[in-house]
């Protein structure tokens, strides 16, 4: 039996295909169409593979599940409904993962279908830590707490820090820091998280690709009452002309931004040590929450492949007992240790499989 995966992006769908058994890789692919175009196209491209080893189980990544969804859940009517509820919580991303989940079950009305929220992960957060400092009615209703996100990505980067150094999840403190064009960071013990810094949406916390990331919220009446700004103008501001783009002024892809900085763009260096110190900042942060960090991770596009902004952001990190050896750093790739011998904690470069994630989930209620 095969198990299928999704991850419908705003204008991409990534599928996975796993042998059921093994979980092993045996096919996969990004495609640019629509939901019901690429469903049709992913389902002719492993035709011949479900031929023989049919579907058993189809995981999809939902990114907001909301107050209603605190762990994956099987696809029934009332999930598909509740879902398209939380469209005004995640607008870019679940209402693509909505169309994708309806041109699938159409097309594998035999298979069960399991929504995977980057959410869940963080249901379970402690109060203090998913309350925010608001009036205590905005909480109860309409419900605006820490959601988090990335949690999928979390969920498997921390799990597979402690396999990687052999540890029991018991016990074991990590710091996951998930940069790509969306960043964020987030404290786990005992596989389960203490600390997250995106907040009721994907715009708090670290400094990304086009977001501000947490900025004085001062500023944000500044620029409309002062500066004329409407509220959606400031909000495509804050959402899309902000972080590495914004102080740039080059480019939302880190590795333009740093050829920028080393071809003497004096704005690329600035939004590159912007960065830098908001990931250094967020570990610190973090490390304390834990009480001290047995594994940093870095993971996806940017924490995967750049050994420069690891290098910049574990300087000063001595102090937590982390420290980067800078060979390593420079040759080793995911899934690598690259921290110095000695005593301390030890600094992961970590492959995220979020879709591995997924397939997993959808095997768990069979």
């Amino acid at each position: 039996m095969s198990v299928l995966a999704f991850n419908a992006g705003s204008s991409t769908i990534k599928y996975s295909l796993f042998a059921g058994g093994s979980m092993e890789l045996v096919a996969g692919e990004t495609l640019e169409d629509p939901p019901a175009n690429a469903v049709e196209k992913i389902l002719a491209a492993i035709s011949a593979r479900v031929a023989s080893d049919p579907v058993a189980a189809v995981g999809h990544r939902v990114v907001h599940g909301g107050r209603h969804f605190r762990e994956s859940v099987r696809i029934d009517d009332r999930v598909l409904g509740l879902i398209g509820s939380l469209t005004k919580l995640a607008p870019l991303h679940n209402p693509p993962a909505l169309r994708t989940i309806v041109a699938a079950r159409r097309a594998l009305p035999g298979a069960p279908h399991v929504a995977v929220f980057d959410t869940a992960f963080f249901a379970e957060l402690p109060p203090d830590r998913h309350v925010y400092p608001l009036p205590y009615e905005w909480y109860e209703n309409p419900g605006i707490r820490r959601y988090g996100f990335h949690g999928i990505s979390h969920a498997y980067c921390s799990a597979r820090a402690a396999e990687f150094l052999g540890r029991p999840p018991a016990g074991f403190r990590a710091v996951v820091c998930h940069l790509g064009n969306g960043c964020s960071a987030t404290a786990a013990l005992d596989g389960k998280p203490v600390a997250t810094t995106m907040g009721f949406t994907p715009m708090e916390g670290l400094m990304m690709g086009t977001r501000a990331g947490s900025v004085d919220a001062g500023i944000l009446f500044y620029a409309m009452e002062r500066m004329g700004l409407t509220r959606m103008e400031l909000f495509d501001i804050l959402q899309r002309k902000s972080g590495l783009l914004g102080v740039s002024g080059v480019s939302s892809d880190f590795r333009e931004v740093r050829a920028a900085a080393e071809a003497g763009n004096g704005r690329a260096r600035l939004a590159l040590a912007i960065y830098s110190h908001s990931v250094r900042a967020a570990v610190g942060s973090l490390a304390v929450a834990l009480g001290g960090v047995d594994a940093l991770v870095f993971t996806a596009g940017v924490g995967e492949n750049s050994a420069e902004l690891r290098e910049e952001v574990c300087r000063g990190l001595e102090c937590l007992s982390l420290r980067l050896d800078p060979v390593r750093n420079r040759s080793l790739r995911p899934d690598a240790d690259l921290a110095a011998d000695g005593p301390g904690g030890r600094i992961l470069a970590l492959r995220t499989r979020e879709d591995l994630h997924i397939a997993r989930e959808a095997m768990r209620g069979l």
